[in-house]
């Protein structure tokens, strides 16, 4: 197992990093694949089609239509992919300040998709739900 796995040591220990880009959402059927050009930050496949999460410069430049304007934040800790509660603990505080995310787990870090005019509202939340957090 790699990673933290103690809830209270992951939220305590977390920096939120905004990353300065704005993603959006596409679709694509399963036979299909993103222009060149479009590099995916992630691809997932599901029965009715790919999801991509692409930047929305390179998504209007390709004439793709993307939904969902959105800016990704960083949990900086290496969170184990077995760890428990970390996103249970977190996505309630979002959504109790009305915003939808829209979260995907990497190996090393979780990144969270906020909307992309709800992001300076979202690391608030954040910074402040790790500040309780700390020892």
């Amino acid at each position: 197992m790699s990673g933290e796995t103690k809830l209270k040591t992951l939220l305590g220990s977390m920096r939120p990093e905004l990353q300065p880009e704005t993603y959006v959402f596409v679709t694509l059927p399963l036979d299909h694949s993103l222009p060149d050009g479009v590099p995916p930050l992630m691809e997932f496949g599901e029965k009715e089609g790919w999801t991509c999460i692409v930047s929305e410069e390179a998504a209007g430049r390709a004439g793709l239509s993307g939904t969902f304007p959105c800016r990704m934040i960083t949990l900086s800790i290496h969170s184990s992919l077995e760890a428990v509660g970390f996103l249970a603990a977190i996505l309630p505080r979002l959504a109790a300040a009305g915003m939808g995310v829209n979260p995907v787990s990497g190996f090393y870090h979780d990144h969270l998709f906020v909307p992309a005019d709800r992001a300076d509202d979202a690391m608030l939340v954040l910074e402040d739900l790790a500040a309780a957090n700390r020892n």
